[in-house]
């Protein structure tokens, strides 16, 4: 079987700790490439947690530092979710620093994606700085993009803002050109995430299964993206259900506007479902997941883990 090629742009963070394990050891995907980007915590921190994963994992999968904050906003950050460090709870092992590749992020995508003879798919389930930076830099990496599957928006309201999830609130202006972009993008936001619940029975369950499971639970006790009793929210993994497991999902084609402008509604992913505006769609947008069939296949994915 032919592996899907495809590079994890992230800000680790407890949930995309379990997007990243599961999509390491899935036989159907082939992780080029890990990036950081600063978002969860700083940049700094989500590339320590990085090459802390790497050497849990015990993976030799290259991982490159990218932007340390948005492109024209102010850093923001969910320390108040993650911790401080992001990904605090778990006591892992030093990892050696000196594998972290010494170019940037971009330009380590630049020529991941150039060099491939298969067209790569892009998973930022981050701030979208790195990829944004990466199109504008580099334009003709789009013949060798497969396509691009996000974690971030919502079709309703936000989490960061009145109307806009996080990833997109961090930095609107990078989400803009990432949408405008015309490569085949697909967006699994905040209102699936909302669903895609972990109850104590299930964080138990992890726990025996494996070295894995252990590690996850452990830092599910620090995770205040919800709460054991009400059901914890595994926003960044539902990216990497979508690549694997597009059953568990509803979609619906349709055009997506970042809101750049509004006082009160900046960095809004605006999801024109009924086709106001008249535009052609340009998004294949999540905006169902049946919440069983993701615990259950969520838990199968940490069993293969080590």
């Amino acid at each position: 079987m032919n592996k899907r090629p495809i590079i994890i742009d992230t800000d680790p963070g407890i949930d995309d700790a379990v997007a990243i394990a599961i999509a390491l050891y899935d036989e159907q995907l082939d992780v080029r490439l890990i990036t950081t980007v600063a978002g969860n915590v700083s940049l700094e921190k989500v590339t320590y947690n990085a090459m802390r994963l790497m050497k849990f994992f015990g993976k030799d999968i290259p991982v490159a530092a990218g932007a340390d904050r948005p492109l024209i906003k102010e850093a923001i950050d969910a320390s108040d979710i993650h911790g401080e460090t992001g990904m605090g709870g778990y006591d892992f092992e030093e990892p050696d620093m000196d594998k972290l590749l010494k170019e940037h992020a971009v330009n380590a995508m630049y020529k991941e994606i150039t060099n491939s003879v298969q067209p790569l798919t892009l998973v930022p389930i981050g701030p979208l700085t790195n990829i944004a930076l990466l199109l504008r830099m580099y334009p003709e990496v789009k013949d060798n993009i497969h396509e691009i599957v996000l974690m971030g928006g919502s079709t309703a309201r936000g989490n960061a803002g009145v109307m806009a999830e996080f990833n997109i609130f961090a930095d609107p202006e990078a989400a803009k050109i990432v949408f405008d972009s015309g490569i085949s993008l697909t967006m699994v936001g905040l209102d699936i995430g909302l669903k895609a619940l972990i109850y104590p029975e299930d964080s138990q369950q992890l726990k025996e299964l494996n070295r894995t499971g252990d590690m996850l639970y452990q830092l599910f006790q620090r995770y205040r993206g919800g709460g054991l009793k009400t059901g914890l929210k595994m926003y960044d993994s539902t990216a990497i259900g979508y690549l694997l497991n597009p059953d568990m999902f509803e979609t619906v084609d349709a055009f997506v506007d970042i809101e750049l402008e509004g006082s009160l509604t900046k960095g809004c992913t605006v999801v024109d479902l009924k086709n106001y505006t008249g535009n052609k769609p340009n998004v294949t947008v999540a905006v169902d997941i049946d919440p069983v069939q993701y615990k259950d296949w969520l838990i199968e994915c940490i069993k293969k883990c080590n």
